[in-house]
């Protein structure tokens, strides 16, 4: 990068993507019908209008600050003039700008000096692209194999009393280690229900002993308590985990507590689970620190995320065969069989993030994840094998290009990826994949599971998949899932004794998805089928509306709360988002809006 240009980006930057580092805001329930949905679901985690910083503004910052970074001593002062534009423009407390400045100083510092950006796509970036052009996430193409792609048949139903496989689907766990009981739920900071959160006083919410309604994170013995009773309701096949273990408080966070809680929580989904359990993990956006910062294997040494990749080598080694442990400590993924027939790949989806600022040095095809994707897929379908996809943010809200890609390989391999699994934005939902000839054959589904956590007001939850069994000519689709919950009001409310928590509170099954919606299966042509019905009959949408929640919604969604949340499901791929906004005059709020929804 030009280094007159980099004070002003680090600046614009941080200030301008404030509310996209580790906050995650899914959409709340809108107050009045209308584009009130999509001002929700992008309302940031600490009370910034991203519409404060104009392009004037931005090209302002550049031209006053532009020589700050010629000399390497000036770091400090660049930390210092952050921090300080934060606490000005109010982002958070005066002590979360500084520290969230100070730690994303050295890193964000260093990928700025390696990218390419001018001080005109900085501001395009940041600002919009009336403020420059910005082309550093320029399209690229994967390659595919010459082999010709299977002739599609549609899948059938597995006869009556076919085996299947019971799946246990965890995500975005988010333990907070300073969370405190009666302590407040509506503080200044992002996070609250914690150590420094002080108490309530009168009408405010506290914390409850089992998590709370609010912006709060969830208690280890919550988490336990999940897993002790996940134990009881197995056996299980298998369990897919998509990241996410540390709490939102991602402005004070270090490498040594990122670390330990990534073995209190892998060894505690080992103890409950079981030895005979094997978990199958793919990495989260909050793993690092600083938060969304993963950088290609071509950055070595310190600044490499060979820390964070190297313990969970050794925290996951009793699940995964030495292949995978090599893969997963060069760049965060891996693939192995299941069984025979069935192929796992955990795909590192922070290579598609926007956040990680690492990609503006290089962004096409990070640590050639993609290219190796098509490999394995190949390979799987030569061997007639099935592929199930985990990986944590769905690729429907990444970067335009990398979704591209990923759509067009989901495409190519339709007869051998028969799932894909992911979590981040806490919420029930789905996204749909259909041919790229037509866009009107479904073909795939991006199943995306609800979070542990209740960040933010929702009850804590988990997922169990219903998977075509282990046989002869078995599909290994989706046939079924269910969502349990623990509802915190019951929870934190003994019968009898309002003041008291349950002692042994019952996690209770929201819905089973066949049921809830009279399908047959969950098969792509089921799930389009679905989405017609939500256009068709209201009545079923407002009951996904309330699943999607995890049962904790008051208001209905209509009118352009609902053509937003038809477009969400529909765009497996990011262009598609963008033509929703375009096709219902939404001006591109739709795609902003689930840009910051990545957690």
């Amino acid at each position: 990068m030009k280094l007159p240009a980099m004070l002003g980006l680090v600046t614009c930057a941080l200030v301008v993507m404030w509310p996209l580092l580790g906050s995650c805001h899914p959409a709340a329930t809108p107050r009045q019908p209308g584009l009130a949905f999509v001002e929700e679901f992008a309302r940031p985690g600490v009370g910034f209008n991203w519409r404060n910083v104009s392009c004037g503004l931005c090209k302002a910052v550049f031209t006053i600050l532009d020589i700050a970074l010629l000399n390497d001593l000036n770091e400090e002062r660049v930390a210092y003039a952050v921090g300080e534009a934060c606490i000005r423009l109010h982002l958070a407390d005066e002590l979360v700008c500084r520290q969230i400045a100070e730690l994303f100083r050295d890193d964000f510092i260093r990928a700025l000096q390696q990218s390419l950006l001018w001080p005109t796509e900085a501001c395009a970036l940041l600002v919009g692209p009336s403020c420059g052009k910005f082309d550093i996430y320029a399209p690229w193409n994967i390659t595919l194999p010459k082999a010709p792609k299977p002739p599609i048949t549609p899948p059938s139903p597995p006869k009556p009393g076919s085996p299947q496989s019971r799946v246990l689907f965890l995500t975005d766990i988010h333990w907070d280690q300073e969370y405190v009981a009666g302590s407040a739920a509506d503080c200044k900071d992002p996070l609250c229900c914690r150590n420094g959160s002080g108490f309530p006083g009168q009408r405010q919410m506290e914390a409850g002993y089992w998590g709370t309604y609010s912006k709060c994170d969830l208690p280890l013995w919550t988490v336990a308590n999940l897993l002790e009773n996940a134990a009881r309701d197995g056996p299980w096949d298998w369990v897919y985990w998509t990241g996410d273990i540390p709490a939102h408080n991602v402005w004070s966070q270090t490498r040594k507590q990122q670390l330990s809680e990534l073995t209190v929580i892998s060894r505690l989904i080992h103890k409950h689970l079981g030895p005979n359990v094997t978990v199958y993990p793919a990495i989260g956006n909050h793993e690092s620190t600083p938060v969304n910062s993963f950088p290609p294997p071509f950055v070595h040494g310190n600044r490499s995320c060979a820390w964070l990749y190297d313990t969970m080598a050794e925290e996951w080694a009793p699940w995964l065969p030495k292949q995978a442990l090599k893969t997963l400590r060069y760049g965060g993924f891996y693939t192995l069989e299941i069984q025979p027939g069935l192929r796992v790949v955990s795909l590192n989806m922070n290579f598609c993030a926007r956040e990680n600022f690492w990609l503006m040095v290089n962004s096409t095809d990070p640590a050639n994840q993609l290219q190796w994707l098509v490999h394995v897929l190949q390979a799987s379908e030569d061997k007639e094998e099935k592929v199930h996809i985990i990986g944590h943010i769905p690729p429907g809200l990444c970067l335009g290009s990398w979704s591209w890609n990923y759509y067009h390989i989901v495409n190519r391999y339709e007869t051998t990826i028969t799932g894909q699994f992911f979590g981040h934005t806490h919420l029930d939902e789905f996204q749909m994949f259909y041919d790229e000839a037509t866009m009107t054959r479904p073909l795939g589904v991006a199943f995306i599971a609800p979070s542990v956590t209740t960040y933010i007001k929702l009850n804590p939850g988990y997922r169990v998949y219903y998977v075509d069994g282990n046989y002869n000519g078995s599909s290994r689709l989706v046939l079924d899932h269910e969502t349990y919950i623990l509802n915190l009001t019951e929870a934190n409310h003994s019968p009898g004794a309002p003041s008291i928590p349950e002692p042994n509170p019952k996690w209770t099954l929201l819905y089973r998805a066949t049921e809830a919606y009279g399908l047959k299966s969950l098969f792509p042509s089921d799930c389009d089928g679905m989405l017609r019905t939500f256009i068709n009959d209201d009545q079923v949408f407002q009951k996904f509306w309330y699943f999607r929640f995890k049962g904790h919604v008051s208001l209905p969604c209509k009118e352009m709360c609902k053509t937003t949340l038809l477009c969400l499901l529909r765009s497996g791929r990011y262009d598609e988002l963008q033509n929703c906004d375009l096709v219902n005059g939404l001006g591109g709020n739709l795609a902003r809006a689930a840009r910051k929804t990545l957690c």
